[in-house]
């Protein structure tokens, strides 16, 4: 009897290779101390804040498995990708204690960006609340920063009703002082999806507040075109926080929280390309995408489309 094992590979390692074809998710390598990149990149599995159930917490990995999907030829460029991401992983975070997550978070991502490793960094949530651990982390160690939301919510309400969840990182930010409301700029903000009081607050607060009536009015490219300009003369670095529920559920149906009206991906993709574009964007977070409700992996694949579309037009600089 023989003894060789015939056109059996190690588990996990039988699918289909083409010589020629390198897939995104090979430019994922561990962190190593003292080598450096162009990008970083940080799970942050956060989503027992959430007001709306969400496994959330599974789309850092959910992402990164999406880049399985794509190759890292861009035919419209006619270039390869070739900078590495530096993975940091996940942080490890409590089972319970929801307020020590967030400040655990926060001391995680100092201590990457103390680490000087990447120029720019793509942080994967969680829900929203997240963004409050990442943005306060990263100003400071980088000094002022200016925020674009995408998002079909302003993230404002008050803190009474519940406590710090996803719905309220950008009031918590501007309470604190951390970010000043003339730094924020929410694109996206969908009809019959927030209360006027929210509306109102942040109107007082000098927050940039941009419609989806604004955005099919204007385009995408001229909204985001004048608030870039706008906020590189008064911050050190701006940041992307990409809330996936600013898309139609047509287009994201893996968000927890899914309606009609929003933004298709042609113009989301537009708009990443622009900011990717200009050398004070340098930092992203990805948040509110749940993958035990997706389907198809579709969101999360919106996701690491729109990683790969920030890398071209960084790239292309």
């Amino acid at each position: 009897m023989s003894e060789k094992l015939r056109h059996l590979k190690q588990a996990g390692q039988g699918a289909f290779v083409d010589r020629h074809t390198t897939r995104a998710k090979s430019l994922l390598h561990p962190y190593e101390k003292g080598v450096k990149s162009k990008y970083g990149l940080v799970g942050l599995p956060l989503s027992k804040t959430s007001i709306s159930h969400s496994g959330a917490s599974f789309a850092p990995a959910a992402i990164r498995e999406a880049l399985q999907s794509y190759t890292v030829y861009s035919g419209e460029a006619k270039v390869d990708l070739e900078e590495k991401i530096v993975d940091f992983g996940d942080v490890y975070l409590s089972p319970t204690n929801l307020i020590e997550n967030q400040h655990s978070l926060y001391e995680a991502l100092v201590d990457v960006f103390q680490t000087d490793t990447a120029e720019n960094y793509f942080l994967l949530g969680g829900d929203h609340s997240v963004s409050y651990s990442a943005m306060k982390a990263y100003k400071e160690v980088f000094g002022d920063i200016g925020v674009i939301q995408f998002d079909a919510h302003h993230d404002l309400r008050n803190t009474e009703d519940g406590g710090p969840t996803n719905g309220t990182p950008f009031r918590r930010l501007l309470t604190e002082g951390i970010l000043p409301g003339e730094n924020l700029v929410q694109v996206g903000i969908r009809d019959f999806t927030n209360a006027k009081a929210y509306d109102q607050y942040a109107e007082d607060q000098g927050v940039a507040v941009y419609t989806m009536a604004d955005v099919r009015q204007d385009g995408i490219e001229q909204i985001l075109s004048k608030e870039v300009e706008r906020l590189a003369g008064k911050v050190q670095a701006i940041y992307i926080s990409l809330d996936m529920d600013v898309l139609d559920q047509a287009f994201a149906p893996g968000c927890p929280a899914i309606g009609p009206g929003g933004m298709d991906t042609d113009t989301l993709f537009e708009g990443l390309s622009l900011l990717g574009g200009h050398d004070m964007v340098q930092a992203m977070d990805i948040v509110e995408i749940d993958p035990t409700i997706d389907f198809r992996n579709m969101t999360s694949r919106v996701a690491a489309y729109s990683l790969l579309q920030f890398m071209k037009a960084k790239g292309m600089r």
